[in-house]
């Protein structure tokens, strides 16, 4: 039962001068029945007299997404507490039935410190926030419409709770959406997500954004008079999957778009040094549903927000920042960009032959440097300049590998990279974890590169597991469920098939109206290999995967016999179901992948389907 004993750091964050960093700590829940979350303080100091790392906040459920002070004298952060440690006789007392549970919470960092006081009151709570440079202010994301419970009530038109012996409210929903509700999350459409700005002294706050879509990624200028955003603003908002970044005035709330087009996705929006331009992640659909994620840079005046312009910095590289990696111990995280203070360089991260790597992209002639080089996962990460005339970066990233689970280290300038922490040495001490070795296949003209964890010597049982996606990737990443496998006695296979990110975006499309044939290739290649060394039971031979991966195990089964046993998770068999009913319908990601919809081609779909094929599986 180690793994419930696992601490998992993550979105850590330095303070302005880089001497410390909060990172927040998840671990496993008393009853083993979910994760709590608390935030720990860590010093960046080197030396044997470096203070240990130190739990600041409660934990008691969820602390998160801590952000300093610009002036560094305080810690913001979201924490659903509320209902635990406030007594309000009149608002329900059970968090399942409140809206306003999570809310900014102010943490003082100077002097002998404190309890951490609750800022924001809105009446559906806080999604997420950032500080104005000058920290008079926080930006905060809310789908409250008041700014007070009761003006809230009034314009959405809800009434009060019926008392005891009354009749319950109605459940009657009319929803004229298509976009209306997510596996996991629920209805969205009454939940629209708007920018807030809040008084970070009182806790006052006015709505700054509104509109029947939602607004998110706020990113304060440099002088603190404009706010960029993310939202899908376009009239077909519910039909086509578009994001484009606009920038709102704080004090007028006049709104500019600063990216166009009408393909285009962009997101992560930050500001360079001087104000006038904003660096950005996205990609205008040029590979179809395997569009590469690129660095852009576009004005922030809003004169560059037509078709094909912004100027596109890291094109030529092909690189893929913003790729997924997957783990089930390493919490993949909201991609980042950092400017150099000076503004000549732009700091991102992005994955290379399976590993995540920080790079450095200059503006002037969009040359990259490789920031760090190992067989490794950089997930989440933070930047801050030091002081003094050339302002190198302090970079606090967490790393983790096969065996080794997330910590967090720090790197300085072009210095060594240094471990702070060890959150798990005592667990890992009890555990022997397999290194994977690296397998390559050749097929089709392209290499596919995959891993093998061994269970033993010659001739072991071997399970194969697929991701979803199927834009991701696996690498060099923690995978609790292999090592557990291979723990009992059971060989394990996973690559990277075409349709997987990090190799660029012509072997991203590559599995372009072929989810099933070609990657099926590459898969079997990489089985074949191991059995044909000795190193995989031809009798023995497992498949599994969800998502995705769930839909090519049923394609493989359907259309190979040599397996012995095949779990699909999750999957998807009937493909007009998928783009009918699940959280990607409405036909552009169909036409993405497909060139066609379920409604023009049923025929196509019922070839593309496992289902079709459900008759010749006898796994």
């Amino acid at each position: 039962m180690s793994q419930l004993n696992l601490r998992i750091p993550t979105d850590p964050r330095l303070s302005p001068d880089g001497r410390w960093a909060v990172v927040t700590l998840q671990t496993v829940a008393p009853g083993y029945d979910g994760y709590r979350h608390a935030l720990w303080l860590i010093s960046t100091d080197a030396g044997p007299g470096a203070p240990a790392p130190r739990q600041l906040t409660l934990g008691a459920r969820h602390d998160q997404h801590p952000r300093f002070s610009p002036d560094g004298r305080a810690l913001a952060f979201l924490s659903d507490r509320r209902p635990l440690i406030e007594e309000e006789p009149s608002r329900p007392s059970d968090a399942k039935q409140r809206e306003d549970g999570t809310q900014v919470h102010l943490l003082p960092m100077d002097g002998p410190g404190g309890e951490a006081r609750r800022l924001t009151d809105l009446p559906r709570g806080v999604s997420g926030f950032e500080w104005s440079p000058d920290g008079t202010r926080i930006v905060v994301v809310s789908a409250s419409v008041g700014a007070t419970h009761d003006e809230d009530a009034r314009r959405r038109g809800t009434a009060a709770k019926p008392k005891p012996g009354e009749p319950p409210d109605s459940d009657y929903r009319f929803i004229d959406r298509l976009e209306y509700m997510l596996n996991g999350a629920g209805f969205l459409y009454d939940k629209v997500e708007h920018l807030w700005l809040v008084d970070a002294a009182s806790g006052a706050a006015s709505r700054l954004t509104d509109g029947a879509v939602g607004d998110g990624e706020p990113a304060w200028s440099p002088d603190g008079t404009r706010i960029a955003f993310v939202s899908n603003r376009r009239p077909d908002n519910d039909l086509s999957y578009r994001q484009a970044v606009y920038v709102v005035d704080a004090a007028s709330r006049v709104v500019t778009p600063v990216t166009g087009g009408t393909r285009c996705v962009f997101g992560i929006p930050t500001w360079m040094p001087d104000g006038r331009l904003l660096a950005v992640l996205g990609h205008p659909h040029e590979g179809r549903a395997g569009s590469r994620n690129d660095v852009w840079l576009f004005a922030a005046d809003g004169s560059e927000a037509g078709q094909g312009d912004g100027r596109n910095l890291s094109a030529r590289h092909d690189l893929m920042p913003g790729s997924g990696m997957n783990s089930d111990v390493t919490r993949g995280e909201v991609s980042r960009l950092w400017p150099a203070p000076d503004g000549r360089s732009v700091t991102f991260t992005a994955p290379i032959d399976g590993s995540y790597e920080l790079w450095r992209i200059a503006v002037a002639d969009g040359a990259v440097t490789r920031l760090t080089t190992d067989r490794h996962y950089i997930s989440g990460w933070d930047a801050v300049a030091r002081p003094g005339p050339r302002g190198r970066a302090r970079i606090a990233y967490l790393r983790s590998t096969p065996t080794a689970v997330p910590d967090l280290w720090l790197i300085d300038g072009a210095g060594e990279p240094r471990r702070l922490t060890s959150f798990n040495a005592e667990v890992l001490d009890e555990l022997t974890l397999i290194e994977p070795v690296e397998r390559r296949s050749e097929v089709d003209g392209a290499s596919v590169q995959g891993w093998f964890i061994p269970a033993g010597g010659k001739g072991q049982p071997l399970v194969t597991e697929i991701h979803g996606g199927p834009h991701t990737l696996y690498g060099w990443s923690p995978v609790w469920e292999f090592q557990i496998l291979a723990a009992n006695g059971m060989g394990v296979f996973y690559c990277n098939p075409r349709g997987s990110e990090g190799y660029g975006q012509a072997f991203n499309d590559g599995n372009h109206r072929d989810w099933g044939p070609g990657p099926m290739r590459d898969v079997m290649a990489g089985i074949d290999s191991l059995v044909a060394d000795g190193l995989a039971d031809a009798a023995r031979l497992g498949v599994t995967g969800g998502s995705y991966g769930g839909y090519l195990t049923n394609w493989i089964v359907a259309h190979d016999d040599r397996f012995a046993a095949a779990m699909t998770c999750r999957s998807v068999s009937d493909m007009s179901m998928l783009f009918l009913t699940g959280d990607i319908s409405g036909g552009e990601w169909a036409k993405l992948e497909f060139e066609a919809t379920p409604w023009s081609d049923p025929a196509y779909y019922r070839e593309i389907s496992p289902i079709s094929y459900a008759s010749r599986i006898t796994t």
